[in-house]
């Protein structure tokens, strides 16, 4: 059989630009990830779901992702991302380590009251529980850099002597964040900027009388 010569495209028209064809095929499945499982819920969510509403064929997510879950934790990390903007997010230090701490969980609040986050959030939460892998990667890409930043704030305060130089801070911080955590998964009271300051000023001054 004879090689057939590959087809030039016409004079004064561009080639089709396969990477921006596959940038804005993945930017749709994202899309229809989130959309999907705020919509009708993780269980229901599927695979051909979210190919039908992208607009793309099941073996283009196959190629990518392995999983639905691949995809969500995906298509989350990405709008993480974009809401961050292009700045790398820090940590405030204005000295004041409690105003500082109250100031980054009352941004979590806002993020966890908002369902483009709850719902995706949650989902995610609790496939890690039973996907062990999938749990592993939900902490190292998405919770272990927020981590780190509260580290190092932590340790900022150490410096200025405003906490104890023998706490640990990888176990203080979830003195402020895992009561959270446990609230919102568990739906066992609501979350609030007053919750969350409450949650600083105990962990920060104790529980005796002063």
């Amino acid at each position: 059989m004879a090689v057939q010569k590959p087809t030039q495209p016409a004079p004064g028209k561009p080639a089709p630009d396969s990477t921006r064809r596959s940038e804005k095929s993945r930017r749709a499945i994202y899309d229809a990830a989130l959309a999907l499982v705020v919509e009708v819920g993780y269980p229901k969510t599927t695979i051909e779901g979210i190919a039908a509403r992208a607009g793309v064929g099941k073996q283009t997510i196959y190629r990518w992702w392995s999983s639905k879950a691949d995809v969500l934790m995906e298509a989350f990390l990405d709008l993480a991302l974009r809401e961050a903007g292009p700045a790398p997010y820090t940590f405030p230090d204005t000295g004041d380590l409690a105003a500082d701490v109250k100031g980054v969980l009352r941004a979590t609040v806002d993020q966890m009251n908002d369902p483009r986050f709850d719902v995706p959030s949650r989902a995610l939460a609790a496939e890690g529980v039973v996907n062990e892998q999938l749990g592993r990667e939900l902490v190292a890409k998405l919770m272990q850099p927020s981590l780190d930043l509260y580290i190092a704030r932590l340790r900022a305060a150490q410096d200025a002597g405003q906490v104890r130089p023998e706490i640990d801070p990888r176990i203080a911080l979830e003195l402020f964040i895992s009561p959270l955590a446990q609230r919102w998964l568990q739906h066992t009271g609501p979350i609030s900027h007053e919750y969350t300051d409450a949650l600083v000023d105990y962990a920060l001054h104790g529980l005796a009388p002063r």
